[in-house]
Order: structure tokens, then sequence, then C-alpha cells
């Protein structure tokens, strides 16, 4: 009785199906069964779990990369906001500022130029008197004529020299320094901290000498007794 022998024969279907599970659903069976895992499955387990690790990794360094991205985004909305307000600030105080100061140059512009044009018009007069064609009959009307010309023209002159010191001589730092002479406490408040210290040491110095003296006579005084 010879026949050929077929491995395939005594294999169960039934038990190579659980064979192809995957060693992950080994694990768990295991765990399931409460029985030791094997190698292959510990191995698969490790495998798993780096991998999960490096998922995490990635996902935190996107979530790392995202925060910095909303923080730079967060600055720079901040910067903007508030270097709008400032500048809205300044502007708006500058804008009124010079506003006004134009206003007022305007204004002094215009003074001047009819200050000037009236200077003007009093130095041709000025210059128009020429005594030498003066005569007996005329005399003393020319002379009266004269001086009212050359009065209405120093009227003229003192008019525009309050109104322009430039005609005094007088630039604008030496007004503010006179403007100081009177007003001590505008001219205190443009010193520095430590020429405000001196000026004090220069006051309090010899109130400070005085009373030394007087804490050396003491002293004195009490050594004798």
């Amino acid at each position: 009785m010879s026949s050929d022998f077929d491995a395939t024969d005594f294999v169960d279907s039934d038990f190579q199906a659980p064979n192809k599970a995957s060693a992950s659903q080994a694990a768990s069976m295991a765990a399931t069964t409460g029985r030791a895992p094997t190698r292959e499955e510990v191995d698969s387990k490790v495998g798993e779990t780096q991998q999960k690790l490096a998922e995490l990794k990635r996902i935190q360094e996107e979530l790392e990369r995202e925060r910095a991205a909303l923080e730079e985004t967060r600055r720079r909305q901040i910067e903007y906001q508030t270097g709008r307000q400032e500048m809205l600030q300044n502007l708006t105080r500058g804008v009124g500022l010079l506003e006004e100061a134009e206003f007022s140059a305007r204004r002094d512009a215009e003074q001047m130029a009819k200050s000037l044009t009236d200077m003007r018009e009093a130095l041709v007069k000025v210059e128009a008197l020429h005594e030498e064609g003066w005569n007996k009959e005329n005399f003393s009307i020319e002379l009266t004529r004269a001086l009212t010309t050359i009065e209405n023209a120093r009227m003229e002159w003192n008019a525009a020299r309050l109104k322009f010191s430039v005609l005094s001589g007088k630039s604008p730092e030496t007004e503010d320094q006179s403007a100081n002479r009177k007003n001590p406490l505008r001219a205190m408040a443009e010193l520095s901290f430590g020429e405000l210290c001196k000026l004090g040491l220069a006051l309090t110095w010899p109130v400070a000498l005085a009373a030394l003296a007087g804490v050396i006579i003491l002293g004195a005084m009490l050594m004798r007794h």
C-alpha cells in the first residue's frame, strides 16, 4: 500500500488563521488570558510605542511652531495698536501746535509787512526834507512841517521797536534770558539736577557753617564744665 504523502492533509485551516493575526492582537489576547507575552509580542509593542512617541513628537513640534507664529502675530498686533495710538496723539498735538504757530507767524508777518510799509513811507518823507530850499518867508512853516514829519517818523520807529525786538538788537536767546531774570522760577525749572544741587549748596553753606560753629562752641563749653 503505497501512496504519496501530502503535508496539506494534516494542516488545520482553523488553527492557521489565528497564527496570521498581528502581534499586537496576540499581546492583547495574552493580557486577556493572563499568559506571559512572547518575545515577538513585546518587540511589536515596543515598535508601536516608538511610532506613537514619534507621532506625538511631530505633533508637539507642529504645535510649538504654531504657538511661535501666534506669539509673533500677537506681538505685531500690540506693536501696531501701541504705535497707532502713539502717533495719533503725537500728530494731533503736533498739528495743533503748528497750526497755532503758523497763525501767530502769519499774524506777525502781516504786522511786520505793515510796519515795513509805514517805515518806508516815513523814510521817504524824512529824506524829502531839505532845508536848503527854505527862505525867510516859509522858514517857520517849513520848520514846523519838518518837525511834524520827524515826530511822526519817530512815533512809527518807536512803535516798530516795541513790536519787533530785532530793531533793538535783541536776539530770541536774549529775550529768553531776560524773561528768566524776570521769572526766577522759570529759570530754576530749566536747570539740570546737578546745577540745582550746586545752587542749593551755594545757598545753604553759610547756614551749615553757622550751625557747625555753634556745635563746636557748645562742645567746648561742655568740656570746660
